[in-house]
């Protein structure tokens, strides 16, 4: 990547953290239906994130991500059943650990908030033993990233990866993998009954096997493969990721697209064996080819699986190169836009089998600012970003400004993570 490249990143990250420097600066937020501030995908708790990057790496002084992190504990906490990675406690505590120092800044809010993730934890990791125990299939927040226990594992490994806690999810998540019968069918663990919106649909006879990052047994994979590379390891790991590798290889499709995977299995292709699908969808994280393809690049790297490696890297990049694909993607977000493809491919880069994949991300560069560029952002963040019924979109860390931002400081900079903000989408 060229100087001007970087420079043009880190201008107009400079630019969107200068648009969010104050809570007060984005206008009155009480009427977006979906704005919450101790929220890590819309929120304020998100919106730090970035702050805290910045000031980590010595780019902005702390006082704006203090000023967030208020802003997001100024209402009562949501510390029950409710809350998850991208919402309460485990949301407010992964944001105020980036914050942290050895001086002890926020420490006692953290005590605070460990304790209520703890006893939170182990409540829904007893429910979901009596789940499995009963031999009932599991709903997808009872596991996912997004709401579910890979989510609180994602903040737990950043967070204190020594601790007992940890480990009792990995136990759990290696149960996860092992077979269920389903009316008289073996299913993987993780089948789930339900639709991907996490509710029953009649489009959805029988449930599915949700294959994503943010939903399905691809976040998982990538927690069990994390802790795996630390050293971390619990009885069946090592097995528990060879039989999602497993599954993920009988679901492959393998076309002039390169390698590829579904957002999902249905009942009715399972049992047929087949998905008779036209081919790929949109890339992205939270589905499609490139965040499961750094999921099992993770997997490869824990198990010192190089054929995995090479296969998901060449998965990787074939899609970059994808008109069809690309084309599909219609906005410049973290989630599932362009800075997620421009994030995910440094990262893949990083720890990749041949340095020629590094050449793709300037082009990715080009795409996100080109898609910021056409939302107005460049030339007029008030604009495009000012509050409204969309607010929460135009905001946040996972569709919005923030994590946009925070995929262009890291480009910008061409560095890892100072902070470890982008733990909480087990990429790295």
């Amino acid at each position: 990547m060229t100087s001007q490249d970087r420079e043009g990143a880190a201008a107009l990250s400079t630019l969107i953290a200068d648009r969010l420097a104050l809570p007060a600066d984005v206008g009155d937020l009480s009427a977006a239906s979906r704005w919450w501030p101790q929220s890590l995908a819309h929120g304020a708790a998100g919106i730090a994130l970035l702050h805290i990057e910045r000031a980590r790496a010595g780019l902005a002084s702390w006082q704006r991500a203090h000023d967030w992190l208020r802003f997001a504990i100024r209402q009562e906490i949501s510390g029950g059943d409710g809350s998850h990675l991208y919402h309460g406690a485990p949301a407010l505590a992964f944001a105020l650990h980036g914050a942290a120092d050895p001086r002890g800044r926020y420490a006692r809010a953290l005590d605070i908030l460990d304790r209520h993730i703890a006893t939170a934890t182990r409540r829904r990791l007893d429910r979901a033993h009596l789940r499995t125990d009963s031999g009932k299939l599991p709903a997808l927040a009872e596991f996912d990233t997004i709401r579910g226990l890979t989510g609180i594992g994602a903040h737990l490994l950043r967070r204190d990866p020594t601790a007992d806690l940890i480990r009792v999810i990995l136990e759990y998540l290696v149960r996860l993998t092992e077979p269920i019968t389903d009316d008289g069918e073996t299913l993987p663990g993780w089948w789930t009954d339900l639709a991907p919106t996490g509710r029953p649909s009649p489009e959805f006879p029988g449930g599915h096997g949700n294959v994503g990052m943010a939903h399905g047994i691809g976040g998982p994979l990538a927690l069990l493969s994390l802790a795996a590379r630390r050293g971390i390891l619990v009885d069946g790991q090592r097995e528990a990721i060879r039989r999602i590798c497993d599954w993920l290889d009988h679901w492959r499709q393998d076309g002039e697209s390169g390698p590829w995977w579904p957002y999902w299995v249905t009942r009715a292709q399972l049992r047929a064996g087949r998905l008779d699908l036209p081919g790929p969808a949109r890339l992205s994280w939270c589905y499609g080819t490139p965040g499961l393809a750094r999921a099992q690049q993770l997997a490869a790297l824990a198990t010192a699986d190089t054929e995995r490696q090479q296969m998901a890297e060449q998965a990787f990049a074939v899609a970059l190169r994808n008109p069809v694909q690309l084309a599909m993607i219609i906005d410049a977000s973290l989630c599932h836009g362009h800075a997620g493809l421009l994030h995910l491919a440094r990262c893949v880069a990083a720890d990749a089998t041949t340095a020629d994949f590094a050449a793709c991300v300037p082009r990715l560069l080009n795409n996100v600012l080109a898609a910021v560029r056409a939302d107005g952002v460049g030339s007029d963040l008030a604009a495009a970003a000012g509050p409204g019924a969309a607010a929460y979109d135009g905001l946040g860390l996972l569709e919005g400004l923030a994590g946009i931002g925070l995929a262009l400081h890291g480009a910008g900079n061409d560095l890892p993570s100072d902070s470890g903000w982008d733990a909480c989408l087990l990429i790295n």
